[in-house]
């Protein structure tokens, strides 16, 4: 005998199944797309890298588990270039801005430190830095280093004004000193805890941790100010 009830069940069924799919088009089309993560550019020398760290260790990595700790999805790219100069930087930073780049992060000046190379072309070169990432509309956040006294105080007066006023000049975000937490420790207590890796001028894996605390929150900032991508 022939079951009657065989074909409008099995239509049902497939009416049941097409009006899921129509619903779930329609509710595709009606919500609002994901945004893309932000994509920060972290533009620096050695210590932007990860020299002398494991994969995960340096700066980079540990600022972007930071960040997605606080919630924020976030790509961070390492621009970092070891014994990389203002000068160095000026050279490559316009091709370093593709066009995925939502904000910048901008440290370098330390090797230039390293070299003795006057100030007035540290300034020269990270104003030049800032401008290019300026007239393309993204937010910055510049970050310093002091002179040590060692170099004299003319010098060190003319280094450490480079970043509060260039920073007040194209209106961008501040951290004077990226090494603050580890050199506001004592000299034993950095050595107990070895922030400092054995030449004593790049952090280890646990300073690196110590420099993300303060530097993580300057970043959320910085990403405060980031225009969001289209949705796709």
């Amino acid at each position: 005998m022939r079951n009657h009830f065989s074909v409008p069940v099995f239509g049902y069924g497939l009416r049941a199944r097409l009006c899921k799919l129509a619903a779930a088009a329609f509710l595709a089309l009606a919500l609002p797309a994901a945004a893309e993560a932000p994509e920060v550019l972290a533009f620096g020398d050695s210590l932007t890298q990860g020299y002398g760290l494991m994969p995960g260790e340096g700066l980079v990595p540990q600022l972007q588990d930071w960040l997605a700790a606080q919630g924020t999805a976030v790509q961070v790219v390492n621009a970092g270039v070891s014994g990389d100069t203002t000068a160095g930087g000026r050279a490559r930073i316009d091709w370093s801005l593709t066009p995925g780049i939502d904000a910048v992060i901008v440290e370098l000046g330390g090797n230039d430190l390293l070299r003795g190379l006057p100030p007035a072309a540290a300034r020269a070169n990270l104003d030049a830095i800032l401008s290019a990432v300026t007239a393309r509309g993204l937010p910055v956040l510049l970050v310093g280093l002091p002179a040590p006294g060692n170099y004299g105080p003319a010098y060190k007066a003319e280094f450490d004004a480079i970043w509060p006023e260039l920073a007040a000049k194209y209106h961008a975000l501040l951290l004077p000193d990226l090494l603050a937490p580890i050199a506001a420790l004592p000299p034993e207590e950095r050595a107990a805890r070895g922030l400092m890796q054995g030449d004593n001028i790049h952090p280890s894996a646990a300073g690196v941790t110590l420099v993300v605390a303060t530097l993580g929150p300057k970043v959320l900032e910085l990403l405060a100010k980031a225009q969001p991508k289209p949705a796709p």
